[in-house]
């Protein structure tokens, strides 16, 4: 049963999952541009909440439109903090296999601001996150890290065995899961 007094942005994270929103089946999503990608069920609030879940289609829609994970707002120039990114490197992010995704002109010592699967908050949201989650009070890095002005944004996927074996498809298919997030400071876009 939901807390009546929890708020959504205040209390709860808005790319949070909720208990009651299941996994559901692949279909073309539009916050990857209609690419398959794993479905979830939507109905935030209901349930108890899944703190450390985000939600498929919240989660890609803050990285991809820079919403505040926390609030669900647009985040804006000057305004974007990250509270979990790791400084890296293109040659780090390159050896992890995703090196397809960054510009070619990025030398492997260029610095790179990963902020993973969690789109920048706003400063506010970032510090009363920091407050109040015990995972973010517990972590050894409690820097907020302004984040770049240019970032990449990379699909991560996953293998699914459609429905129906037909033929000649694959026996299992590429599908979006989450969207991971790299900064890149000091790059025009």
């Amino acid at each position: 049963m939901s807390d009546p007094q929890l708020k959504i942005g205040v209390d709860v994270p808005w790319v949070s999952s909720w208990s009651s929103e299941a996994l559901a089946a692949v279909s073309r999503c539009p916050s990857v541009d209609g690419a398959p990608a794993v479905g979830q069920q939507q109905s935030p609030g209901q349930g108890e909440p899944l703190y450390a879940r985000n939600h498929l289609f919240r989660q890609r829609r803050s990285v991809r439109e820079m919403l505040c994970p926390m609030c669900g707002e647009p985040t804006h120039d000057g305004d974007r903090w990250s509270q979990t990114a790791r400084w890296t490197t293109a040659g780090a992010v390159r050896a992890k296999g995703l090196g397809g995704w960054l510009p070619a002109d990025l030398a492997d010592d260029k610095p790179l601001l990963d902020a993973g699967a969690i789109a920048p908050l706003h400063r506010a949201c970032a510090e009363r996150s920091l407050a109040l989650c015990p995972h973010l009070h517990h972590m050894a890095d409690q820097e907020l890290k302004a984040f770049p002005g240019a970032w990449i944004v990379i699909p991560l996927t996953i293998q699914a065995k459609p429905r129906i074996a037909v033929g000649t498809l694959p026996k299992t298919v590429a599908v979006v899961s989450f969207l991971q997030l790299i900064g890149v400071p000091n790059h025009s876009t």
